[in-house]
Order: structure tokens, then sequence, then C-alpha cells
């Protein structure tokens, strides 16, 4: 990378360490209620390719031993020089070699079950997923949305999502059921960031 590519990209956070811990903390945040949609506040200069939301995220939880896969429109974009020179992941071509996953609004979805699963005996080394979606918010009586039953939700979460492959359902109910394997998902949208861990489950609502 040159200088005058360095010079190009955007800033991380102003405070690496108080940015970092704060979007952590919504990451956390987000897995703990599956389904709730959570405000990411920060200071970053993301990247003009990926919802900034994703970006932000990422800054946060790279580190330069963590493996990333982009899909083809991040990795050919600012996105991949922008987490490269911030955080020193390493870029991957394969998407099963990857911990962290990202893909863009608009690229084909790579399987879920084509991502590392884990094991029974070691879970948490499966990766972790980072969907950019259109638009996602609570769901209505009137349109079809999700219901989402699970740990760390006392009842049940309605959630509406724009921007998932047609089978997304079938396959997280396979993800789902594979437990304690299995990924662990973000959907991110400009400021949002929504968790779905593993152990959550989702059934389509009736709707309209």
């Amino acid at each position: 990378m040159s200088v005058q590519d360095l010079s190009q990209l955007g800033a991380g956070f102003s405070h690496e360490g108080f940015g970092s811990q704060a979007v952590f903390r919504v990451a956390l945040d987000a897995l703990s209620h599956p389904g709730l949609c959570m405000l990411v506040l920060h200071d970053a200069q993301t990247p003009l390719a990926g919802q900034p939301a994703a970006a932000a995220l990422l800054l946060a939880l790279l580190d330069s031993d963590c493996t990333l896969w982009l899909s083809p429109s991040l990795a050919g974009s600012d996105a991949a020089s922008w987490l490269r020179f911030h955080t020193g992941c390493q870029l991957v071509e394969q998407a099963d070699k990857a911990m962290f996953i990202w893909v863009a609004a608009g690229d084909e979805m790579p399987a879920l079950d084509s991502f590392s699963q884990g094991s029974d005996n070691e879970p948490d080394q499966s990766a972790t997923c980072v969907l950019d979606v259109a638009q996602m918010g609570v769901g209505t009586d009137r349109q079809k949305h999700w219901l989402l039953t699970g740990p760390g939700i006392q009842d049940v979460t309605h959630l509406a999502v724009d921007g998932l492959p047609a089978d997304f359902q079938s396959q997280w109910a396979a993800n789902h059921a594979s437990f304690p394997r299995g990924v662990d998902l973000f959907l991110a949208t400009q400021n949002q960031l929504v968790g779905l861990p593993r152990t959550t489950s989702i059934q389509l609502s009736g709707g309209l």
C-alpha cells in the first residue's frame, strides 16, 4: 500500500481504546438481546463501501490474529484496505478459513454451513458473520416478520428485515439445530446492529 493510498483512508476511532470498548459493548448487548436494534455511535471515518455500523463493529472486533473474508464488492473496495490498515487483520480468499465474514448488501451470501462451525468441544472456534441489510425494525401485524425466541428473549421478539436471501430462514434453522456448533450473526444497517446468536430460534409470522 503506497503512502498516497494510506492518505486516502479514513481515520479509525479518535480514541482507539474508548471507541473500541463502546462499540464492543453494543455488540455484546446485541447478542445478549437477540432481535433488538442497537444504535451504534462512533466517530470513525468508515469506508464508502459497506454499512458504517458493520465497519465500526469489525474495527472494534478485529486484530492482527483475526482472519477476515470479504464479499466481492467489499474485497475490491476501500473497506479491505481500511480494515487491514487499522486492525492488522489477515484477509483470506476462502470463507471457510475466516474467523469473521462481512457480506455487503447486494452480494451473494455464502451458505451459513460453509463457514467455520467450530466443534462440540470448541464451539468458540466458529465464524462470526456480519451481514449488511437494506433495513430492519420492529415487525407489525400487517407484514410478514420474524418471531424470535431463545436465551436473552423474555417471551418473543418481533423483527422485520429486508435484504436477506430467500432461503435464509431454512439456513438459520439448520444453524440453530447444530448447537453448540454454528455461526453467530450480526445484521447491520447504516447505524444499527442486530445480534443473532446461534441459540436464537426464528419463526415467520403470518402477516399479509
